[in-house]
């Protein structure tokens, strides 16, 4: 008996409950992010993307951002924001395309953004990418909404 009130109060404890409220990416010079899928919480209030470029290049030669898009849209709204350019982020203004995206950042830089988590459904396909011309094709992954 005592084990199982053990047990349950561990589940209950605010650490095993913790949402999972941040993305954390990182980016180099070989043109890969670290990570392929990453899942975030449908209950949080807030989504914060945390980019970091392990490289050493300049943002105008080898910049990285990070852009969130319903998977059905993120390619169009990719091939659009290249017209944007780089004082954009390569992300068209305006666009509702786009849920979120960081600033475009250089080697050795790090940058974040938050964004309301209402933005997100549980369920739906989301795909997180660079948007500097000629990344996306190649720096890109899932997004899982739970």
């Amino acid at each position: 008996m005592r084990s199982v009130l053990m047990l349950a109060a561990l589940l209950a404890s605010p650490v095993a409950l913790a949402a999972n409220c941040t993305i954390e990416l990182a980016g180099n010079d070989q043109m890969k992010f670290d990570k392929t899928s990453v899942t975030v919480s449908a209950s949080c209030p807030e989504i914060e993307i945390r980019l970091t470029h392990t490289g050493s290049l300049a943002k105008n030669v080898m910049g990285h951002n990070v852009v969130i898009s319903p998977t059905d849209v993120w390619e169009a709204a990719a091939q659009e924001g290249l017209k944007a350019g780089l004082d954009n982020d390569y992300v068209t203004p305006g666009d509702e395309r786009v849920i979120a995206h960081t600033a475009v950042i250089g080697g050795g830089e790090t940058t974040s953004v938050k964004f309301p988590g209402n933005r997100l459904t549980a369920g739906t396909a989301y795909t997180f990418y660079c948007s500097f011309p000629g990344h996306w094709s190649l720096m890109k992954g899932d997004l899982v909404v739970e």
